[in-house]
């Protein structure tokens, strides 16, 4: 019996120490990251700084991406690019604001501030600060900066957004940087809102002076005429203005103060249908050169022709005239006023010293095509009497199919948004826009 005894007993002892070591252990406690903690932690980040709310935003961003200067050629180095996110919450929608320029303000656009959602606002390369030290120009190309874009989309999805909707988009140049990055990335995100963008097919794309012939009415456009006719009559006083104002305010034009006076009388008729001038604004009757001067800086500026402005706007300017097309001025309405033989005024100036390349036709064709046949989900948004609506996107082979909708503002501007329309209207646009950031 002792036997018996020593031996089940010695069973029943090894049975419990089993039963304790199949006993689960307890998982450690889950890490929670904070918001800046998982930031950091995305690759190619080189500094990230926590700044002070804005908006509706609970938490506010400023991260510099490190970018290869060039995705074909790692030799050529990097720069670093800027963003900014405004954080709400991972549940509400990611806007993505793709800068056609530099980030001009870190408050919530409009489609942030509608749906109160989280904002990604993207620096477009070799603008303001996310720019190299010296600028390799062929580097400078919309492949290459819709990569940029890409790359900081997936990183900010995967870091805090994975099961998020995202939405593109942007105003002007902006716009067209959207169309570009849906075009060479149809997945990255959900869908597209797209402002007075042009899609232009041409350097100088002609389709802008046929516009400005046709834009308002006959009598509108005679009194824009007029009035350039009223400058070059007065053209020597307005010089001397010029002149005056070059030494107060230290301005200088590559191509000198003569040349400068008449690309802004001629810049005139752009301007005032681009930014919506109201007619009544025109001076008209006995007006003294000095009003004359001051409407016409009030209503082109100094910012586009001088020195200065455009060193900054270089990459706008070598962007234009290499791949995403621009215009130019026609001379034979003010021939008797312009001492040259030439048909159209040209940017060739604006390139960069020393550098100047042909226009490549294929990357504004390919999103023509892409629009026409693909693309899926973008909405645009234009202004009927915007000089940019001139080039404006054309919907065409059953677009609908593919959710892809136009909405024009009668008599609109170069300012139109959404809210620029009826209440109604304003309602028809955002039902799409619902539908998208609902839809599986």
């Amino acid at each position: 019996m002792t036997f018996f005894r020593s031996f089940f007993l010695s069973l029943f002892i090894l049975s419990l120490v089993g039963c304790q070591t199949l006993q689960p252990t307890a998982p450690p406690p889950e890490i929670k990251l904070s918001t800046f903690e998982k930031l950091a932690g995305m690759k190619n980040v080189v500094s990230i700084e926590k700044k002070d709310p804005v908006s509706h935003f609970d938490e506010n961003y400023e991260i510099w991406f490190e970018q290869p200067v060039d995705y074909e050629d790692s030799s050529k180095g990097s720069f670093k690019q800027r963003v900014f996110l405004g954080y709400e919450n991972p549940e509400q929608p990611v806007i993505v604001e793709l800068k056609g320029y530099g980030i001009g303000s870190e408050k919530a656009g409009e489609l942030a501030n509608h749906y109160k959602a989280n904002q990604l606002s993207i620096e477009h390369r070799y603008f303001n600060n996310s720019r190299p030290e010296e600028i390799d120009w062929n580097t400078l190309t919309v492949k290459n900066a819709a990569k940029d874009q890409a790359r900081i989309i997936d990183a900010i999805r995967n870091a805090l957004y994975p099961n998020t909707k995202f939405i593109s988009t942007g105003i002007s140049k902006g716009c067209q940087t959207v169309m570009l990055h849906r075009r060479y990335f149809p997945d990255n995100v959900d869908a597209c809102v797209c402002y007075v963008g042009p899609l232009n097919f041409e350097r100088e794309d002609p389709r802008v002076y046929k516009f400005l012939k046709e834009v308002s009415t006959q009598n509108n456009r005679d009194k824009v005429k007029a009035f350039q006719e009223l400058c070059f009559e007065n053209r020597e006083a307005l010089l001397e203005m010029m002149k005056t104002a070059a030494i107060e305010k230290d301005m200088s034009w590559e191509f000198g103060v003569e040349k400068a006076i008449d690309y802004t009388i001629l810049e005139y008729s752009f301007a005032f249908w681009q930014w919506g001038t109201p007619i009544e604004n025109i001076p008209t009757g006995e007006v003294s050169p000095e009003e004359i001067y001051r409407h016409l800086i009030n209503v082109v500026g100094y910012s586009f022709f001088e020195e200065k402005s455009v060193e900054s706007l270089q990459p706008y300017f070598w962007a234009a005239l290499t791949e995403q097309g621009i215009y130019g001025y026609e001379t034979a309405p003010f021939k008797k006023y312009l001492n040259t033989d030439k048909d159209i005024y040209t940017f060739d100036w604006a390139f960069p010293e020393g550098f100047s390349k042909s226009f490549d036709y294929a990357p504004m064709q390919e999103v023509k095509n892409f629009l026409d046949y693909v693309a899926e989900d973008m909405l645009f948004i234009y202004g009927e009497y915007d000089s940019w609506s001139a080039t404006a996107v054309e919907l065409e082979n059953d677009t609908k199919n593919r959710e892809l909708y136009k909405y024009v503002l009668p008599e609109g501007s170069h300012t139109t948004r959404i809210k620029s329309f009826s209440p109604e209207k304003q309602k028809e646009i955002y039902d799409i826009i619902d539908a998208w950031l609902i839809n599986e």
